[in-house]
């Protein structure tokens, strides 16, 4: 039996993390104190599309990207920026939103609805550009 499920995890990550509409993260593309981040799978972005300039740093690899003391390290997660994450639905990125704060990172939110909310309201996005293996 678990002592939690999905949804009790998502929704006490909903009520301790800043969540922006798409139409309140829309006035934030294109910031330059603003980052995007896309946590999901690559076939996901292959599959639907990607925000423009969005950075693409996997669900399961995030923890090990943002933190320096890491080998996986990423330098896009040094820059004093604003992160909204984004998922399918919204329910990766709050749970990913809610550890980056556990972890120490103050300026992160998440979109409401995910990229499927964002394709839905008719904002942009772009064919992800699907690299073959030779």
């Amino acid at each position: 039996m678990l002592k939690k499920g999905y949804q009790q995890l998502v929704d006490e990550a909903y009520a301790q993390i800043k969540t922006y509409s798409v139409a309140e993260a829309l006035t934030k593309l294109d910031k330059g104190d603003v980052q995007f981040i896309d946590v999901r799978d690559i076939r996901e972005l292959e599959r639907e599309g990607v925000i423009a300039g969005a950075f693409h740093a996997p669900r399961g690899m995030i923890e090990f990207w943002v933190d320096p003391d890491s080998p996986y390290f990423r330098p896009v997660f040094g820059e004093n920026k604003e992160f909204i994450l984004f998922c399918a639905a919204g329910w990766r990125s709050a749970l990913t939103t809610k550890t980056l704060m556990d972890m120490g990172l103050e300026n992160v939110a998440h979109i409401e609805g995910g990229f499927t909310a964002w394709k839905a309201a008719g904002a942009p996005t772009v064919a992800k550009e699907i690299k073959k293996v030779v």
